[in-house]
């Protein structure tokens, strides 16, 4: 890994809503104990994308990754924020991105998403903290989210530093999972941060398709940063 951030607990959101399939139940049911947290996704790592993307159906990488490609060059430096087992970058890197860097909570996913080489620099980050500034005059000209706004995860809270990590004109493209949109405040979030000047609305698709074979859907969000 090429540079490295101070690591700080994240904070979580445990908003919960049933849902059938064993996997979501354990996904959406996280608590609050980081160590806890960080040590099922470690575990889950080497597994990951055989379980979300084959068994779930899971296309929400692919969804933001075709939005950014519509917003900015494939020469954009990208911030993939919550990046997990690297398959945000694996899309962009599909779609001609070469400047991509990650930021996840988790060694272990991390390890993964090294292991893909579509990034150019990875770092254990709290997203919900000021995250490692971009080596690029300018900084990066999109930052984005999948898969990290849902239940048992990260809050709208995450929505400020993200923007903070996009340079000026920049975009923030992120998913949030329809379900928790109104009942965690995202809604109320996103029209502060408008409010406040900190963003400009781009655009808001609810019921996008998320993970397919559960007919689990979200918002894709995008905002321009100010």
């Amino acid at each position: 890994m090429t540079g490295t951030t101070e690591f700080r607990e994240a904070s979580c959101v445990t908003e919960r809503f049933e849902v059938d399939h064993p996997i979501l139940k354990r996904m959406y049911s996280l608590g609050g104990d980081v160590e806890e947290r960080t040590g099922i996704y470690d575990e889950w790592a080497g597994n990951y994308d055989r379980d979300t993307v084959e068994g779930l159906g899971y296309v929400g990488p692919a969804l933001v990754a075709a939005r950014v490609a519509a917003l900015v060059p494939a020469a954009t430096p990208v911030l993939d924020a919550g990046c997990g087992t690297g398959l945000v970058g694996g899309e962009l890197a599909r779609r001609g991105f070469t400047t991509v860097d990650g930021v996840d909570l988790s060694p272990g996913m991390l390890a993964v998403a090294r292991e893909k080489g579509v990034y150019r620099r990875l770092a254990r980050a709290d997203i919900t903290r000021p995250l490692p500034p971009s080596p690029d005059p300018g900084g990066y000209g999109a930052v984005v989210c999948a898969g990290t706004f849902t239940a048992g995860h990260v809050g709208p809270e995450g929505l400020g530093p993200l923007l903070r990590a996009t340079r000026t004109g920049g975009y923030l493209v992120v998913t949030v999972l329809t379900q928790v949109w109104e009942r965690m405040g995202f809604d109320r979030r996103v029209a502060e941060l408008t409010r406040r000047g900190a963003a400009r609305p781009v655009e808001d698709r609810a019921d996008q398709t998320y993970h397919a074979k559960e007919h689990v859907t979200c918002r894709l969000v995008v905002l321009r940063a100010a």
